[in-house]
């Protein structure tokens, strides 16, 4: 699928315009004391012609056949590039967590360190944690890896999503 410019883009997203639309498509999980699962993942990037992007992903667990059994994690937030190809993130959970992150873009691909993090008093604490989204053969891919419950940082979540036509 073509990409163009969307009209009114801030001109400090143009480096990671790649990454506005929606996708969507599946992925695995697996973590120390969690039984392996799949989801389905559904990530959304737009702007409002300000300079950073509004970002919304949204998960849920499906079965051997991708069927949909149950909402898993929804994340909110918005991507500030800022000069020298750092990126700032701030992202909202349904779990009761907020996080800060710091990383780099360089073309289509986005690497992020978690900075910081508040977790409400029933919220479940992430001690540090990594985030690699690129575009690999025309999808989004997105892997997170995470460090709690006293194991060490390793592979939670990763997924290949396709553009969806607007």
């Amino acid at each position: 699928m073509a990409f163009t410019i969307p009209e009114g883009l801030n001109e400090e997203l143009y480096p990671l315009a790649w990454l506005i639309g929606t996708w969507r498509g599946k992925g695995r999980g697996e973590y120390p004391g969690i039984p392996p699962f799949q989801f389905a993942h559904e990530v959304t990037f737009n702007h409002d012609g300000r300079n950073f992007l509004n970002y919304y992903s949204r998960t849920w667990l499906i079965d051997d056949d991708a069927n949909i059994t149950q909402p898993f994690d929804n994340e909110v937030g918005f991507w500030h590039p800022k000069p020298k190809k750092v990126l700032e993130v701030v992202l909202a959970y349904n779990t009761g967590r907020g996080e800060g992150w710091v990383g780099i873009y360089d073309g289509p691909k986005i690497q992020l360190a978690l900075d910081r993090g508040y977790v409400s008093p029933s919220g479940k604490s992430v001690e540090s944690a990594s985030r690699l989204y690129g575009l690999v053969e025309g999808q989004l891919f997105f892997a997170h890896d995470v460090e709690m419950d006293g194991h060490e940082l390793q592979s939670y979540m990763w997924s290949s999503l396709e553009r969806q036509s607007e």
